[in-house]
């Protein structure tokens, strides 16, 4: 009888245990509250999110394994920030067509309050089934260009050359968007060049998914391109913070010429799309 009140004992504590971990990890650092002051925009202004199309978190040389796409909260914490401040908000992707969402996002240890009203969002859900091709989509007529991240981004966010021409045509277009994106999102901006064909973002202070998170993710070896090392690449003064797991660490930066908002990891979208959101309010006074 002892023992099985031990055993009880400790079924009951493990229960708690998982009943209590998205709690923990949240107060760990995982996907903390920024609720800076409210940024309300004057009607007409529109915000674009570009997401990945990779489904899968293939190796080198392989194309198939586990499943992926967009972290959740990469997506739908910029989207409904925007979208509370008045803002339309268009999704599209590098070939358009459906934007895979990473499932463990949305498992219960890692899913957000936003994502359960995306969840719940047919508008939303439609946009991420059919959203537009960056081939068709004026960039210059953005407030803001977001680039969401997830491992997915790793594949195509960096390779596409259109994204990085549209990147730089919006960047010299009078009255230019804020430009920016969290984690792997930040890969969209590498190839972007200045009219003199210097990598437009370099001398520029950024941040973007460490490479210390990606070894701690154990996917060093399996995504091709990693936002730190790309960033330094490209010329950019890299910035983050770090804790004893980067996974659970934050940071944005704004450039000096306040152009560029970039979040560190998925923890910093709230505060990155807050931080855009300002600059286009001082932009419209």
């Amino acid at each position: 009888m002892k023992l099985i009140k031990i055993l009880g004992g400790i079924v009951f504590g493990v229960a708690l245990l998982v009943l209590a971990l998205p709690t923990i990890v949240h107060k760990a650092g995982l996907h903390p509250e920024y609720n800076g002051e409210a940024v309300q925009l004057p009607a007409g202004k529109r915000a674009l999110i570009i997401a990945t199309n990779q489904a899968v978190l293939s190796a080198p040389g392989e194309t198939t394994g586990d499943a992926t796409g967009v972290m959740a909260s990469e997506m739908t914490h910029p989207y409904y920030r925007f979208l509370d401040a008045g803002i339309r908000v268009d999704l599209a992707s590098v070939k358009g067509g459906k934007i895979p969402v990473d499932p463990q996002t949305i498992g219960r240890l890692l899913k957000t309050p936003e994502d359960d009203r995306f969840l719940a969002d047919p508008a939303f859900l439609a946009k991420v089934e059919n959203s537009m091709g960056i081939d068709d989509v004026d960039f210059t007529q953005y407030d803001i260009i977001f680039m969401a991240g997830g491992f997915g981004a790793a594949y195509d966010l960096g390779y596409s050359p259109v994204l990085a021409e549209k990147v730089s045509e919006a960047y010299y277009a009078s009255n230019g968007p804020v430009i920016g994106g969290v984690c792997h999102g930040v890969l969209g901006l590498i190839n972007a060049k200045d009219r003199d064909g210097t990598p437009l973002i370099a001398g520029r202070r950024m941040t973007g998914v460490t490479d210390k998170q990606i070894k701690e993710l154990g996917i060093i070896e399996i995504t091709p391109q990693h936002p730190e090392t790309e960033l330094r690449k490209a010329g950019v003064i890299f910035e983050s913070n770090t804790r004893f797991m980067d996974f659970l660490a934050t940071l944005v930066v704004v450039d000096d010429e306040k152009r560029f908002v970039t979040g560190q990891n998925q923890n910093s979208g709230r505060e990155t799309a807050h931080r855009m959101l300002e600059l286009v309010a001082s932009k419209s006074k």
